[in-house]
C-alpha cells in the first residue's frame, strides 16, 4: 500500500485549481492498480451553473477525475514525473455509465485498474467511481503521454 497526501499528487499530475480533481491516494500499485479521493464540496467552482437549485457534480469532471487517477498510476508505473515536455491525454472513453448523482458532500472513490500491457504508447484502464460503496460512474479509458512542442509557446 502506497498512499499519497495532496504534496505527492501535485509532483504527478500537472493539473492545479480548479480542474485538479484528487484529494488523496488511499493506495497505488505500479502496473496494476490505484484507490484515490475527490472530496466533492459545495464549494466547487461548477455547482454555481450545474445546477444551482440542485447541485450535480458533472458526468465529464467525474471522466476527468478517474483519468487523472490513471494518470497519477502512469506516472508512478513509469518511475517518472510529468514535465513542461510532455502532457498526458485523453485518447478515449468506452462504455461511460452514470448510476448515480454525485452531490455535495459526497466522497468520491476513483478506483482505476489496469487493463493490459501498454502498446503503441497506449494506456487502457478500467475505472469505476463510487460514493459510499455505490456505484456512480464505470467507463474503460484510453490515455497516451505526447511530446508537445514548447519552443513555439
Amino acid at each position: 500500500m502506497t498512499p499519497m497526501d495532496i504534496h505527492a499528487i501535485l509532483e504527478h499530475l500537472p493539473h492545479r485549481y480548479p480542474m485538479l480533481l484528487v484529494d488523496r491516494v488511499v493506495d497505488v500499485v505500479p502496473n496494476g492498480h490505484i484507490h484515490a479521493i475527490k472530496n466533492v464540496s459545495v464549494n466547487e467552482p461548477f455547482f454555481n451553473g450545474h445546477f444551482p437549485h440542485h447541485p450535480v457534480m458533472p458526468g465529464v469532471l467525474i471522466l476527468e477525475a478517474l483519468a487523472q487517477a490513471a494518470a497519477i498510476l502512469s506516472f508512478k508505473t513509469l518511475g517518472n514525473k510529468p514535465d513542461d515536455k510532455s502532457v498526458y491525454y485523453f485518447v478515449g472513453i468506452d462504455g461511460a455509465r452514470f448510476k448515480r448523482p454525485v452531490m455535495p458532500g459526497d466522497q468520491l472513490h476513483l478506483h482505476v485498474v489496469m487493463d493490459g500491457p501498454v502498446r503503441r504508447g497506449m494506456w487502457k484502464f478500467r475505472a469505476e467511481a463510487k460514493v459510499d460503496g455505490v456505484l456512480s460512474t464505470e467507463a474503460q479509458l484510453m490515455c497516451t503521454v505526447r511530446t508537445i512542442d514548447t519552443a513555439g509557446a
